[in-house]
């Protein structure tokens, strides 16, 4: 630090985030107790009466010459009468704290931030560090992180192999946390206390209760462990985990999500008695309430179900249900795993979003139906409200009229197929509901769309570009052919392409006349 009237600015100090480990002082790093006991500064966080965890971790290691920053939350439970609520505490808190730290950081003093656990693990160094880092000289120390200590009390090998590792937070909704829980195979649960209940519920309707161990203040003095199942729920602490082992821990424990629940019998093995009925269901555009009362009766009552991963994931999660998730591309696939399901008896739905018999899985799932050793599994379609539907009631009433479907993705069927059909659309003047516009690897097909079009029609003809239709990003264009911005178009939108008579009124509402005059 310079002399003090020497006029020379002094450097700016050091930020250090420095994690002191889960609570055990013996677990605290080699480095991190160095940084400890040379600061200038030493921050840490605690909440409102509360004495804080961090600072307890490393008292013994803060020297008596450094200057202490008690950094005091203004709450902790969500509840306040802050104008900005929660969020606008926080924000108020750290902005001011940041501040009380910079203050030191200017005139040359290096601080040090304890944090439980690891500094950028669900830690609130990271918010000191977003509005700090850009201006000081800033570096992360870390930490060992609270779930490992749970890891090793349990005495469990949390994931080996190829096991995936998901780390959640209970404040998660319930069903959300149910459909990770069973979509992962191990899985450590942060963020309790009073999240406890929803959790336990989550972990149930995955099946994964039963491989669920609570670890309360691990490597502590007042260390608890029990099993999930045992633990009272007004005893749960925010600072507690849970720890879900792997799936080849226990080895039968659920089964894989890309793998039959058992070897399906030949043809000449199966009954009629032992073979299940596969459903192949539409789960509509998006929105719980496009979900129709069959489906969903339906979807309550099987044991797997198979589909695109992004249609799995909106199927809640109940115990006893195992989900078969795969990505683009590989429809066919699918469907053989899921009447390979229903042939051993299963009771399997095949997932398609919007309806599935509209450029959806009823289409796959009956051509691989057609493979002979299929032929004693039953199949049952379940329409759902189709993605054009739900645009076309955004819109008004477009497709009131005559109107015609089509995709144009080229990837099963040649372009020079797609222009000819769009080209006899064109002529035949029907409105046409336009699939697929455009991909990632599929960019200039809408733009050769939109010109074919303007050979038939006039540029003044509608057209409604729906995106994420029923879902948060929702949004709806009314615009015309010849305006389309056929760059701006994606693989969330569906467009409809209006008829000659197709009008939009006063109101902005777009509707296409049943009458032709």
């Amino acid at each position: 630090m310079s002399a003090p009237g020497s006029g020379t600015a002094p450097r700016p100090g050091r930020l250090w985030g420095v994690g002191v480990g889960p609570g055990d002082p013996e677990l605290v790093t080699l480095k991190a107790a160095r940084l400890i006991g040379s600061a200038d500064v030493v921050a840490y966080h605690s909440g409102v009466g509360k004495p804080s965890n961090a600072r307890a971790v490393a008292a013994d290691l803060i020297p008596a010459s450094a200057t202490e920053e008690c950094l005091t939350y203004p709450v902790t439970t969500g509840r306040t009468d802050h104008p900005g609520g929660y969020a606008g505490a926080l924000e108020d808190f750290y902005v001011e704290a940041a501040g009380r730290l910079a203050a030191h950081l200017e005139v040359g003093r290096d601080v040090v931030v304890l944090a439980e656990g690891d500094p950028l693990f669900y830690g609130s160094f990271m918010y000191l560090h977003d509005r700090l880092a850009e201006r000081f000289e800033t570096t992360v120390v870390p930490g060992v992180p609270a779930f490992a200590a749970a890891t090793a009390t349990v005495a469990w090998p949390l994931v080996r192999q190829t096991d995936v590792l998901a780390v959640l937070p209970g404040t998660l909704p319930e069903a959300e946390l149910a459909r990770r829980l069973a979509d992962t195979e191990g899985a450590v649960i942060m963020k309790l206390g009073r999240t406890f209940p929803a959790v336990r519920r989550a972990l149930e309707a995955a099946g994964r209760l039963d491989h669920a161990m609570y670890v309360e203040r691990a490597s502590t003095d007042v260390e608890r462990r029990m099993p999930v199942r045992d633990v009272d729920p007004t005893s749960v602490p925010y600072f507690s985990i849970i720890v879900v082992t792997g799936d080849s821990l226990h080895g039968a424990g659920r089964r894989p999500a890309t793998a039959p629940a058992a070897a399906p019998a030949t043809p000449a093995e199966r009954t009629g008695a032992d073979v299940a009925e596969l459903l192949v269901v539409g789960l509509g555009p998006g929105p719980d309430g496009w979900l129709t009362a069959e489906a969903t009766a339906a979807l309550a009552q099987v044991d797997h179900v198979v589909g695109y991963a992004p249609y799995v994931h909106r199927v809640p999660q109940r115990a006893g249900l195992t989900r078969h998730a795969s990505g683009n591309g590989v429809e066919i696939d699918r469907a053989r795993d899921a009447l390979d399901l229903a042939l051993a008896g299963e009771r399997v739905a095949v997932v398609s979003g919007g309806d599935a018999g509209v450029f959806g899985m009823a289409t796959a799932v009956l051509e691989a139906a057609e493979d002979p050793r299929y032929a004693a599994v039953p199949v049952r379609v379940l329409p759902g409200v189709s993605a054009i539907q739900a645009v076309a009631a955004r819109a008004g009433a477009p497709i009131g009229g005559d109107f015609a479907v089509l995709s144009l993705s080229d990837r099963l069927k040649p372009w020079a197929v797609v222009e000819r059909r769009l080209r006899a659309l064109s002529e035949a003047d029907m409105v046409v509901g336009i699939y697929n516009p455009a991909s990632r690897s599929r960019t200039e097909q809408v733009v050769r769309a939109q010109k074919l079009l303007l050979e038939h029609r006039d540029p003044d003809t509608v057209v409604v570009v729906g995106r994420d239709v029923g879902r948060a990003e929702e949004s709806l264009e009314v615009t015309t052919l010849g305006a389309l911005d056929a760059e701006a178009i994606d693989m969330k939108c569906l467009l409809l392409v209006g008829a000659s008579h197709t009008r939009v009124d006063a109101a902005g509402r777009v509707w296409t006349p049943r009458w032709i005059r």
